[in-house]
């Protein structure tokens, strides 16, 4: 079945490339879009059954020519050859498995990520402030951009929540792991005995939504302007430019003072209300989907403490994959393609286990 559905994509492939070539494609803009989606998602399908295919050719003939030839030494570089694609093949075999498992639809997009300080007072709002400056290092390594929404900071340098938004490609499917409880454990600096303490922030990780996929109804809007606070340049502390947005259906409310304008702050606050009720929609069909759900790897419970970074041993924990590294002070400077690239592995792992249950 695995081979019928990878020849089935083949031949798909091979009509969008003719389609491409036709110069009268881009005269419908919306489809050639489509098209040019479309190759770039079956590329590296294509691209690995083309070379699993070669492979198998390249056996075949190696074994062909090892059992019509005489010489010992042309005999032994055959058997090295078939020797190779003998390794090769299962590897590819398991990398098709990998990219054929159903793709994740906001995998692409970008997100919102909102970071909220948990227990621990102050020290738990230095943490979250760590948290945000974690994920943009991160964004920075990724070449994605980073757009503040709103900040609600402690005086201490400490965020008691922030809300952030990051663009670039496939920034929902890098970060979607890094939704929930996230633990430190060190001797706070507002502790005077030298004793550790544990404190937690909450991270959520909301992939944005377009118009077309969220009904909103500006009639269940509230809208209230206030002047903002904080630190801010010029006309930020001086007018009402602050926006907050009340969803009255959900009870959803919203803080956006970042920006001068108080147009900005409300187009960036509805940003946000759309991003947490596609959110709110797409746990309902996690929920929905018991066994789905159980196959994901910490993208579902926002409660889940998932991680904790200990600063006596230097260590982090990631508590759904049993990873443990002893590299801190990188981690918190943004390095997280280790953790992410252990989750990523052990979810495909996960789905891949479910699909042959089923």
């Amino acid at each position: 079945m695995m081979f019928d559905q990878l020849e089935d994509v083949l031949h798909r492939y091979g009509e969008i490339m003719d389609e491409l070539a036709d110069p009268g494609v881009t005269e419908d803009p919306a489809h050639f879009k489509d098209l040019m989606k479309e190759q770039t998602d079956l590329t590296p399908l294509v691209e690995t059954y083309r070379e699993y295919k070669k492979t198998k050719e390249e056996q075949a003939e190696a074994l062909a020519m090892l059992e019509a030839e005489s010489d010992d030494e042309m005999r032994e570089m055959f058997k090295e050859e078939i020797a190779d694609c003998r390794r090769r093949i299962p590897e590819l075999e398991e990398r098709l498995k990998i990219l054929l498992l159903p793709k994740d639809p906001n995998d692409e997009k970008n997100v919102i990520v909102e970071i909220r300080a948990g227990a621990g007072g102050d020290e738990a709002a230095l943490f979250a402030a760590e948290l945000y400056r974690m994920y943009v290092r991160f964004a920075e390594r990724c070449r994605w951009r980073t757009e503040l929404i709103n900040v609600n900071e402690n005086g201490l340098g400490g965020f008691k929540e922030v809300s952030f938004m990051i663009t670039g490609s496939g920034a929902y499917s890098k970060l979607k792991y890094e939704s929930g409880v996230h633990r430190v454990q060190r001797v706070p600096v507002t502790e005077s005995g030298g004793r550790i303490h544990t404190s937690t922030a909450t991270v959520a990780v909301l992939p944005e939504a377009e118009e077309v996929e969220v009904h909103l109804d500006l009639a269940d809007c509230k809208f209230d302007v206030f002047r903002a606070s904080g630190n801010g340049g010029q006309c930020v502390n001086t007018t009402d430019s602050a926006v907050r947005l009340t969803h009255l259906p959900t009870g959803i409310v919203i803080s956006c003072q970042d920006e001068k304008s108080q147009i900005q702050n409300k187009e960036k606050a509805l940003k946000v209300l759309r991003a947490r009720l596609y959110d709110m929609e797409c746990q309902k069909a996690h929920d929905a989907e018991a066994q789905a759900r159980r196959s994901q790897v910490g993208t579902g419970d926002r409660s889940e403490k998932i991680r904790t970074y200990n600063f006596p041993q230097g260590r982090v924990s990631d508590h759904r994959i049993k990873l443990t590294t002893h590299r801190i002070y990188e981690i918190l400077d943004g390095d997280l393609f280790e953790l992410i690239d252990s989750l990523i592995a052990a979810d495909q792992a996960a789905k891949l286990a479910g699909m042959q249950e089923s």
